[in-house]
């Protein structure tokens, strides 16, 4: 079985949400596992069913704290647990711009509303007040505003006559159970998805000068230099000859380099089998937190290694501005 990804929960009371997530965790084919499970309150109940199954807990209180300090300190645990995603359960604090900028991309937040509606609190009442057919909610990334990251999935639930806020929250919260449990296994999925990681290495080469897409011998492939004369300098490699691994071909400055990278992170780096011999190195991008920063970083050294002069010195003066 592949690595799951490692998730930490966020909850202020019972943590119902948290608790879904948890035990969808429990299936053999689920792609996540609860790592820590951590709340601004340390009488929450949500820890205490945590902590009877098994999961590692931490309780803080908030009051008396500034925003920016507190969340220092749940960053600290949650970075500790070896997180890669954080998913916000009940968690009924504002997040300071600094703590979810760390975590950009990467937190997960589900909202008892059919978002961009009625963000914010209240939200069956003002559904019903508005007379609408449908209540639900919403999974999205979180970002700095309010309940207004990209949403990933949504479940309508019907109004029906004579709802009030406390009947329709009681059916919402069914729909809430299911669809953050899947929501959240698809979205840490698509990291071990081929075409992704792929949109994602093209996305970054197409960052640099006169880079154009071509596959080679099966692998998709960026070179740059033109038309005619252009030079490969970066390759995925999705599971070829033999390897079990989606990762970047980059070339390196020769086997000294390449050995030296191997032997510090052979979790993360290994020869590759056609291109290793031509001092070429693979840079694993299927596990869980790939660092897509680093993974730029490469594609420039690489770009450099086989650009023409003219565009690695505009290149140069770019980066003194």
């Amino acid at each position: 079985m592949p690595e799951k990804v490692r998730v930490a929960v966020l909850i202020s009371g019972r943590g119902s949400n948290m608790a879904a997530l948890l035990y969808a965790a429990k299936a053999e084919s689920c792609p996540y596992e609860i790592v820590l499970v951590a709340a601004n309150d340390p009488d929450a109940a949500g820890l205490k069913l945590a902590a009877a199954e098994g999961i590692a807990t931490f309780g803080h209180s908030h009051k008396g704290m500034k925003r920016a300090e507190f969340d220092r300190i749940i960053d600290a645990e949650i970075r500790k647990a070896g997180a890669d995603y954080i998913a916000l359960a009940g968690y009924m604090r504002l997040l300071s711009p600094e703590f979810v900028e760390g975590w950009a991309g990467r937190m997960l937040n589900i909202h008892p509303s059919l978002l961009p509606r009625y963000k914010g609190l209240h939200t069956h009442e003002r559904a019903i007040e508005a007379g609408d057919s449908h209540g639900g909610c919403s999974v999205h990334i979180v970002t700095a505003e309010l309940d207004d990251g990209p949403v990933l999935g949504q479940t309508p639930v019907a109004i029906l006559p004579g709802d009030d806020a406390d009947s329709l929250a009681a059916r919402v919260l069914i729909a809430e159970h299911q669809l953050y449990s899947r929501t959240l296994a698809d979205y840490v999925s698509r990291e071990r998805d081929p075409e992704w990681i792929v949109g994602q290495v093209g996305e970054l080469a197409a960052r640099l000068p006169e880079v154009d897409f071509r596959p080679s011998h099966g692998s998709p492939g960026w070179r740059v230099g033109g038309e005619k004369s252009g030079k490969y300098f970066a390759y995925v490699s999705v599971r070829h000859h033999g390897e079990d691994a989606v990762a970047l071909l980059v070339k390196t400055s020769g086997p000294d380099e390449m050995a030296a990278l191997i032997e510090q992170q052979p979790d993360l780096y290994y020869r590759p089998a056609y291109y290793g011999a031509a001092g070429w190195i693979a840079l694993r991008l299927d596990r869980p937190g790939t660092d897509w920063a680093h993974v730029g970083g490469w594609l420039e050294r690489s770009w450099r290694a086989v650009a023409p002069k003219r565009l690695t010195r505009l290149m140069d003066i770019a980066d003194q501005f």
